[in-house]
């Protein structure tokens, strides 16, 4: 049987208006970054002075933030001890968010193991905050003068602007602008919102129950696999909530259980 190299089994503070804790998002109405591979290009260096707390960019828009939070929370957990999950979903701050760990070396740590692992379909993109966390100002007890700071930047930010493709949408051949597809016409796989279910295709013709489940039980949250009778190629499987079932859809799809055929791992339509 062969396997591609993955990630471990788990292992994915900023107020309204462009993020303090971490490198500014773009001013609106400029294009978006250039992507190499999929990942975007910064635009300034990336942060290298150490903090407590992770900047991350280039995450999914369309995930809901109570689900990204929670998933980060999970993933980010396996390195240290997480004080804090902040992110918004406001214009400016969308797209990003912050990973608060109670030190350093953790924060560290998971920038090394996790920078450009592919979190609901997009490669996540690390750095160092570039300004202390409200969770850390609270502890080093100088949260009074860092609340005032970040209301003065606040106040000192320019309106924002209709952003780069957040313009009106050109109408789909055949409809009027705002129109929706017709009903026959189906969300790819690719871009359906979580689910704590996965469908798994192109699985091999022999492949038995038990081995799926060795193979997904390594992931936290696991609760079973349910096979298909007329229908060997395809499977389903269940974990306890979205989150948990985002981290084993990120690591195991194209896996390959059998050789040079690698395994299409979605979140199962509801």
């Amino acid at each position: 049987m062969a396997q591609q190299g993955m990630p471990p089994p788990f292992p994915g503070i900023a107020p309204p208006g462009a993020p303090p804790m971490g490198m500014a998002p773009p001013p609106m109405g400029i294009p978006p970054p250039k992507l190499v591979g999929g990942i975007p290009v910064p635009r300034q260096p990336p942060n290298t002075t150490p903090s407590r707390t992770v900047y991350i960019n280039n995450i999914n828009e369309r995930v809901q933030i109570p689900v990204l939070k929670k998933t980060l929370e999970t993933l980010f957990s396996q390195y240290g001890e997480v004080l804090d999950v902040v992110a918004y979903a406001n214009i400016r701050a969308r797209g990003q968010a912050f990973v608060a760990f109670k030190d350093e070396e953790s924060a560290g740590k998971a920038i090394k193991e996790l920078q450009h692992f592919v979190l609901y379909d997009k490669p996540l993109v690390l750095q160092y905050a570039r300004n202390k966390s409200d969770v850390h100002a609270k502890l080093d007890g100088d949260y009074d003068q860092h609340h005032t700071t970040r209301l003065e930047e606040k106040a000192n930010r320019p309106p924002l602007s209709a952003p780069f493709g957040q313009q009106q949408k050109a109408p789909m051949p055949g409809f009027a602008p705002g129109a929706a597809p017709p009903p026959g016409q189906q969300i790819p796989d690719e871009f359906l919102p979580p689910n704590n279910i996965l469908f798994l295709q192109n699985l091999p013709e022999n492949v038995q129950q038990a081995q799926l489940v060795d193979l997904f039980q390594q992931h936290p949250g696991f609760r079973e696999v349910r096979m298909i009778p007329t229908k060997r190629d395809i499977a389903f499987v269940e974990y306890e909530d979205e989150a948990l079932a985002a981290i084993a859809k990120a690591a195991l799809g194209g896996h390959e259980i059998e050789e040079g055929k690698p395994i299409k791992v979605t979140f199962a339509r509801k």
